[in-house]
């Protein structure tokens, strides 16, 4: 079964390299969004590029992880796997959440969306900081500062059926509700799909569903 990822905001491809899952996977590059363009209509067109006349499953790590939760919206995978995500609006920050009302995001300059990459190391709790640095250096920056526009203006609150969940318990970025269920990570951090590739792969593959493997 092929299993179709899609990585965090401005990241790529790089981040699944380090998973060793029993599925096939298939990365899905970010499209250029259109100026102003929802996410609902962002979604829909990532939607073209998956084939769903074979069984398939979705996978997504951090704003990714969004985008599955509305793609279950309008198509219908066997499973989907959210990582370092959440689930609905509810668990996006509050500080996220006031930014997105009053609508601070759109006066922003592009340049405060490339943070110092000292910051970013911390945020994103990085072991591996030249590969954290590098994702960040070919980050489009018009596509961070839509996308990040959308994390805090998301108004979702459906529930996401089948779905596994892996997040760890230091994430500084997207920092788990104690009231969520997930398969958690003690202190992984919101880089933990490159840094402790080995435990996230273990219960992924422990945890899906055997029969649709």
């Amino acid at each position: 079964m092929k299993l179709y990822a899609i990585s965090g905001l401005g990241a790529d491809h790089r981040v699944f390299d380090y998973l060793s899952l029993n599925l096939e996977l298939e990365v899905l590059p970010w499209l250029d969004p259109e100026s102003s363009e929802s996410l609902e209509s962002y979604v829909r067109r990532m939607a073209l590029k998956i084939d769903t006349s074979k069984p398939f499953g979705l996978i997504g790590v951090s704003f990714g992880g969004i985008v599955v939760v509305e793609l279950n919206k309008i198509i219908n995978p066997e499973f989907s796997i959210l990582i370092s995500s959440v689930v609905s609006k509810d668990e996006v920050p509050t500080l996220y959440r006031l930014v997105g009302k009053i609508g601070l995001l759109k006066w922003l300059p592009l340049f405060l969306f490339n943070p110092p990459r000292v910051l970013a190391h911390w945020l994103f709790g990085a072991k591996n900081k030249a590969l954290l640095t590098a994702i960040l250096d070919d980050t489009d920056l018009r596509f961070a500062k839509w996308a990040t526009q959308r994390i805090a203006t998301w108004n979702s609150t459906t529930e996401t059926s089948n779905l596994i969940r892996v997040h760890g318990t230091s994430d500084r970025i997207l920092p788990l509700p104690k009231h969520a269920s997930a398969l958690k990570i003690d202190n992984g951090t919101h880089f933990m799909i490159v840094d402790r590739a080995n435990e996230v792969s273990t219960l992924i593959n422990r945890n899906t569903p055997q029969q649709r493997i």
